[in-house]
Parts: C-alpha cells; sequence; structure tokens
C-alpha cells in the first residue's frame, strides 16, 4: 500500500505511523513544578540527539505539565522505563490534576537528584540529570503550528545503578528497558547482538551509529 502521510486516508484501523517509527525508548519524566511538587509522566517520543555535549529531547503533545514544569524551573531527569516497574510507568500516565504527585499515586520513591532540583526515581536503575537548552513547538510543511513541543535539555549527571555494571559495561539485558511500539504494545530487551563497524573508506558515513 501507499497513502499521502499528510492527509493520512490509510484505511486501516488505526494509524500505522507509531507502529512503523519503532521500537521507541521511554524517558520517565520528573520535574517539578513552580510551587515545588514533584511530577512524573512517560514519554515515548524521546531519545538522544548529541552525545558531546549530551543532549536529550522529548515530545509531548500538548502542552502537559512535564513541558510547563521544565519551562517553569528549566530542569528535568529522565528515569530509565523498565519491564520491572512497566505497572508504575502506565499508571503515571493517567491524566492527573496539576500538583497531583504520581509518585504518590504509584507507590514510587522519590530520590534527590545530584546536581537538579527534580527527584529521580528511586526504582529506576538509570536516571539522567538535565538542564533546559530549549523547547521547540513545532510546525508542519505549510508551516501550521502543531499543539506539539519538543523539549531539548543537556545532560548534567548520570546516576546509574552498579548492579547493571558488569566488566565496566551497561549490560542492558540486565536493564530490561521497555520500548514503545504502536497501537497497545510494549517490548523489552532481553537479548542482544554485536556487529563491528568496516574500516577504512577515508570518511565517516551519514547517520552511523
Amino acid at each position: 500500500m501507499n497513502y499521502d502521510a499528510i492527509e493520512n486516508e490509510h484505511g486501516l484501523r488505526h494509524d500505522p505511523f507509531k507502529a512503523i517509527v519503532s521500537p521507541r525508548p521511554i524517558s520517565w519524566i520528573s520535574t517539578l513544578d513552580a510551587e515545588g511538587r514533584a511530577n512524573l509522566a512517560p514519554y515515548s517520543f524521546f531519545n538522544a540527539v548529541s552525545d558531546n555535549p549530551h543532549i536529550v529531547m522529548f515530545s509531548s503533545i500538548g502542552w502537559k505539565h512535564s513541558v510547563a514544569n521544565v519551562e517553569a524551573t528549566s530542569e528535568f531527569v529522565c528515569n530509565l522505563a523498565t519491564h520491572a516497574l512497566r505497572d508504575q510507568m502506565n499508571e503515571s500516565s493517567a491524566p492527573f490534576e496539576a500538583g497531583v504527585s504520581e509518585f504518590e499515586k504509584t507507590g514510587l520513591t522519590l530520590v534527590a537528584s545530584s546536581v537538579v532540583k527534580p527527584p529521580r526515581v528511586g526504582e529506576a536503575p538509570i536516571a539522567l540529570e538535565c538542564r533546559h537548552l530549549q523547547t521547540i513547538r513545532l510546525e508542519d510543511v505549510e508551516g501550521k503550528f502543531a499543539d506539539r513541543w519538543m523539549v531539548l535539555g543537556q545532560v548534567v549527571s548520570i546516576y546509574i545503578d552498579n548492579a547493571v555494571i558488569h566488566d565496566g559495561l551497561i549490560d542492558i539485558t540486565e536493564l530490561c528497558p521497555l520500548a514503545r511500539f504502536g497501537y497497545r504494545d510494549y517490548s523489552v530487551v532481553y537479548e542482544v547482538f554485536q556487529m563491528v563497524r568496516p574500516a577504512g573508506g577515508g570518511g565517516e558515513k551519514s547517520g552511523a551509529a
């Protein structure tokens, strides 16, 4: 099949876009509002966009509490959502009112971060402490603004549970991070394989990992 992605007339039961662009890592964003109240929400439109400096982004459908809190306080934490924490992650996605703590609703532990004010999730094995760089309101090819907001932050401190470090490397199969697909589908990493990039050629290839 082939269809106009702008008109989005695919004829399927559900929009396949998020199923196509997958798997996507899930970042559990913890923030504080202007009054110092904690918020926690998962985002699957998330990824790293630079390794030097370390920069991550998450994108929100609508001006939600996470985006508003980052704008107000300029800090956030990306906590790793894992298979063991899948139920709490899902519970924290409920549309709670502003000021309601998802930490309390899900029974998760607030742990003080190292250099930023928002707490990290105590049960999460990895947390990226971030300072806000910019928030971009997305627009389409016609210049029409969408109710979509991309938040960029620089990682200023990283927490890693020593239990997931083996032989000086993070063991991804020990972490079992969650991955988001389309529809209601998720997956988890239990197995990995390795490949060595080809040597030579005289230059870097665009888009290489």
